[in-house]
């Protein structure tokens, strides 16, 4: 505790320009409460629980995104994913009747299949991890390093506004889905 202290005091004794304040104290903490709150989201038995502690999750991750300078990135992991997701998720495990879905069988006759599409997947991800410089060369310097939300926002609705609207519409067809899914069982 003593050692803690006096690096927080190193570094608000004389920060350098334009380095924030107890930085690496903020890391360890943001970093340890994502890593156990996604831990627990995994080993709770109430889905509930699991929801709040992802909700804990996507909160801490933002906050590491505000740490990387990078508000945008912040700000749409708040709305999108902690505002919007997290209340979906919510009405899905309010929609599903949790007592039958435990006594049911878990594991269908498609964990084969779904395996093998898991498996071609991570070998999609590798290939681009590996080759991905020489797939997008254009698309990797299409924004610079210090662009701020202002910048991104024009590029996204003015030079990338019809691969917006196809995502937009797809997220609707899957609401829409989700409602027409859960309105049969019923």
């Amino acid at each position: 505790m003593m050692l803690l202290a006096t690096s927080l005091l190193q570094q608000t004794a004389a920060p350098a320009a334009g380095q924030p304040v107890a930085t690496t104290f903020f890391f360890y903490l943001l970093a340890g409460i994502a890593l156990v709150t996604g831990v627990a989201v995994i080993v709770q038995k109430n889905p509930v629980h699991s929801a709040i502690s992802l909700v804990f999750t996507l909160l801490s991750l933002a906050g590491l995104y505000l740490m990387l300078y990078a508000p945008f990135v912040a700000g749409v992991q708040i709305i999108l994913y902690v505002g919007g997701i997290m209340v979906l998720f919510l009405f899905v495990i309010m929609l599903v009747n949790i007592e039958r879905a435990e006594k049911e069988y878990r594991f269908s006759r498609q964990w084969f299949v779904a395996s093998l599409a898991a498996l071609a997947l991570g070998a999609i991800f590798i290939f681009v991890y590996l080759k991905g410089h020489e797939l997008f060369p254009e698309r990797l310097a299409a924004l610079p390093e210090s662009a701020n939300t202002q910048q991104i926002g024009q590029m996204l609705y003015v030079n990338y506004l019809l691969p917006f609207e196809i995502a937009s519409v797809l997220l609707l067809v899957a609401i829409v889905g989700a409602v027409v899914m859960a309105k049969k069982r019923i």
